[in-house]
């Protein structure tokens, strides 16, 4: 049986489907098209913007551009430019994006567990009578220095609950926050549904700011699964097939 589950690429489509929706508003970190008005308007604004391909996975292309005291750093992956001028930094952008499209969005301050910075996987599917539940839950830890947690950016995947405790938080928020993101998965089923035909899957990249605030990156529509294999313990990876295969997925 072939996948048989929508997948729409551009993040920017799916940010201002969120966007329209007042649940949603305040779990979506401010995102904009690249222009260099909205380059010029978000590094005003905060001290550490993204620039993310429109149609990026994995991870890869995301520079991470943060306000110093002479002017602006970049980095992709562990390597840093400066930058004295925001009229510099765009050409130096714009020459990197070429033909493509991208994204700013405001930084998050990653929470951290055991010193290093980490986000959550939210994976909903949708049982054979059509109705999204949460599956699955589980983080990205990043290594130091890197600008994204993927995996494929040399990122390990770690258990929910572990990597909050590792974080400082107490069980009754771990518990609450699990509880919390599911919710806005299952939400963000129904608001896709609202839009497009024929989603089975969703993932969504949550961050935790420092405070312990979740908010949303970005929602994969082809969410990887496969990294989950690495764990120990394989009951969320089977968990995840055994709604997958209604839909074509096996692995």
């Amino acid at each position: 049986m072939p996948y048989k589950s929508s997948t729409i690429k551009s993040k920017w489509k799916k940010t201002k489907w969120l966007l329209e929706d007042a649940y949603f508003r305040r779990y979506v970190p401010h995102t904009l098209p690249f222009s260099k008005k909205n380059l010029t308007s978000m590094l005003n604004d905060y001290t550490t913007v993204f620039f993310k391909p429109t149609d990026g996975s994995g991870g890869k292309n995301i520079i991470r551009i943060r306000k110093t005291d002479g002017g602006y750093q970049k980095q992709l992956k562990t390597k840093k430019t400066y930058f004295s001028g925001i009229g510099q930094l765009y050409q130096e952008l714009q020459r990197f994006a070429g033909n493509r499209s991208y994204l700013l969005q405001k930084g998050i301050r990653l929470a951290k567990s055991n010193g290093k910075p980490f986000d959550i996987r939210v994976m909903v599917q949708k049982t054979k009578q059509g109705s999204w539940v949460g599956t699955a839950l589980f983080t990205k830890v990043g290594s130091p220095g890197k600008v994204a947690t993927n995996y494929n950016q040399g990122g390990k995947i770690g258990t929910f609950r572990h990597t909050m405790e590792g974080a400082g938080f107490n069980a009754a928020f771990i518990s609450q926050m699990e509880a919390e993101l599911k919710r806005v998965g299952v939400a963000t089923g129904h608001n896709f549904d609202r839009h497009y035909k024929g989603f089975k899957e969703l993932g969504l990249d949550v961050a935790l700011d420092s405070s312990g605030r979740p908010w949303i990156l970005e929602v994969n529509t082809r969410p990887q699964i496969y990294p989950l294999l690495t764990l120990k313990d394989k009951s969320l990876y089977n968990r995840v097939i055994s709604y997958g295969k209604q839909y074509g997925r096996y692995k």
